[in-house]
């Protein structure tokens, strides 16, 4: 039996939203694309028909990937934690890099969620594991791949 994998209630929601999406948009659409390509006649020089069987391949990999996410999916709603200042999974940490005096904003999400470009890092990242169980005021040193970083944590929200 596979072990459940956190995920946000936001992350849940977002891939609720592309499973739908996928199944009652693009689906449809591309078995109209199929019926249609058939409808030209020899299938084997025609291009139409193999693009939408390679698009309908895609589709149905991704709702059984999505599907299968969702199923080992714990979603954790961090709205209705009581942390009491604690870093957890699915909070918001705003840091100070102590060697820059840089503030940095992190919301600490699963592996299928993070996206450091918008600040959501992976409970996995080495930043997000030093930060876990720790406390507003707290300082942490993590290992990066750029090297050592001291960071202090200045507020964790959870919303």
């Amino acid at each position: 039996m596979s072990k459940k994998v956190p995920i946000t209630a936001r992350g849940a929601e977002k891939l609720r939203d592309e499973l739908a999406r996928l199944k009652t948009v693009e689906r449809p659409r591309i078995i109209a694309a199929i019926a249609e390509a058939r409808a030209h006649g020899d299938l084997k020089e025609n291009a139409e028909y193999h693009a939408a069987r390679e698009q309908q391949s895609f589709v149905e990999g991704r709702i059984k990937e999505i599907e299968g996410k969702l199923s080992h999916a714990h979603i954790v709603d961090v709205t209705t934690m009581t942390a009491n200042g604690k870093v957890v999974f699915g909070c918001t940490v705003e840091l100070m890099e102590e060697d820059t005096e840089e503030t940095i904003v992190y919301q600490i999400v699963g592996e299928d969620e993070a996206d450091i470009k918008v600040g959501m890092i992976s409970v996995n990242s080495p930043i997000a594991r030093a930060l876990i169980a720790k406390m507003e005021g707290d300082v942490v040193s993590v290992t990066v791949p750029g090297g050592q970083r001291s960071l202090e944590i200045i507020e964790v929200r959870y919303i």
